[in-house]
């Protein structure tokens, strides 16, 4: 199935070149009924949510509710009320690593791996710094999966935390995060699993997961920047205290002191994104008209495609052999930093990501500065692979 048609950037060119686009770990592009949705907002139904009584306020507040609902189907929560609307994946894991400040003890450990983004370490290292934990990372072997056998040490009855990302955003690597969720809960730890570059290439199910928190960003799945999802089980939600004060948040306040809401309004305080919610919800209906296994698939053997051709050019090293990979390749060239490679691939009209990929420990314990990193999308196609796999040769020259 080709849905290229339906994302209007899809059509321009990049110095002077048909564009190919393939950073969709840094963002994906948006389809034309995302647009349209966001620019129906501000044009007919702009106004702030829950707390007028006019028209328009009705009308915002619908559409901004009715996309709760739609993630709570799109990741199969138990309540529409676990869906806690965020700027997106790295605020969600902030909000979790605060809220859960009182329940962490001096000496416990709070479980991660050499996978994780930045921004599932350095929120995790703050509430080591507030609360005197303990920092641990799984290891991984030489093929960039995790090492089990070190999971099952490092997640003891001493663990308070395991945040783990469902896939690697660096390698690609598909964690076996159901297995990783159950070790930890057995010794009763909380759970949180950062779906950030999982969205659009796998099937999220929060229940079968059995996870305490999941946390995703709508600009990784078509839908505007600034706008995520964080899921929680209610119970807990309910339980713990609110991150930021102010509007929404509250049911009663007087000067003494204040009571808060139930999730999910307990922590979302403020005016929220409502355009970037309203554009989330069309990403979920458009997203819930496509044949996703089949563009699952077809991404699959577009990554094949990439791994074969990359194999064949001289010079090229693969970065990462997993067991299981979604989306992501990464590589390096001989003779070429992967930034001057980039640049390279940048005149001939290709878009990737060159860096460390804010997976800065990743990179040491690999032993390298960083990679050049393809990542795909619904909507890429053998096209872009193969003017991929020709730039790159074609790099390889100067190089």
């Amino acid at each position: 199935m080709n849905i290229r048609g339906d994302f209007p950037i899809l059509q321009r060119t990049s110095r002077g070149k048909p564009l190919v686009y393939l950073d969709n770990g840094a963002t994906t592009q948006k389809p034309q009924c995302v647009i349209d949705a966001i620019d129906d907002y501000y044009r007919l139904r702009n106004a702030n949510v829950h707390r007028a009584a006019h028209e328009l306020a009705e009308e915002a507040t619908a559409l901004m509710e009715a996309a709760r609902t739609k993630g709570q189907h799109f990741v199969n929560a138990t309540y529409r009320e676990e869906i806690i609307f965020t700027r997106g994946t790295t605020e969600g894991i902030n909000l979790v690593a605060q809220i859960l400040s009182q329940r962490i003890q001096p000496g416990q450990d709070i479980v991660i791996s050499q996978l994780e983004h930045h921004s599932n370490i350095v929120p995790w290292q703050l509430l080591a710094q507030r609360t005197g934990a303990n920092i641990l990372a799984i290891d991984i072997d030489e093929s960039g999966d995790l090492d089990l056998q070190d999971a099952a040490n490092k997640i003891t009855s001493n663990t308070a935390v395991l945040a783990i990302t469902h896939i690697s955003n660096g390698l690609g690597t598909i964690n076996p995060v159901a297995q990783l969720v159950q070790q930890a809960k057995a010794v009763g730890a909380l759970t949180l699993v950062d779906g950030a570059q999982a969205v659009l290439h796998c099937a999220i199910d929060v229940q079968a997961l059995d996870c305490d928190f999941y946390v995703f960003s709508g600009h990784k799945m078509f839908a505007p920047t600034g706008i995520g999802i964080l899921y929680g089980r209610l119970a807990l939600l309910n339980e713990l205290p609110p991150w930021q004060g102010g509007g929404e948040m509250i049911d009663q306040v007087s000067i003494e002191s204040s009571t808060y809401q139930n999730a999910p309004f307990r922590f979302e305080a403020g005016t929220p994104n409502i355009a970037g919610a309203v554009g989330l919800g069309a990403a979920f209906d458009y997203l819930s008209e496509l044949p996703m296994q089949t563009l699952i698939d077809d991404e699959a053997t577009l990554v094949a495609r990439a791994l074969s051709g990359l194999k064949q050019i001289p010079g090229v090293r693969i970065v990462g052999e997993p067991q299981q990979r979604a989306s992501v390749v990464s590589f390096l060239m001989d003779g070429g930093h992967p930034n001057d490679v980039g640049t390279l691939l940048d005149q001939q009209g290709i878009a990737l990501r060159t860096g460390h990929h804010c997976n800065m420990p990743l990179m040491s314990r690999l032993g390298i500065p960083g990679t050049v990193r393809a990542s795909f999308s619904l909507y890429n196609d053998e096209t872009d692979v193969d003017t991929l796999l020709a730039g790159v040769e074609k790099a390889a020259t100067f190089l």
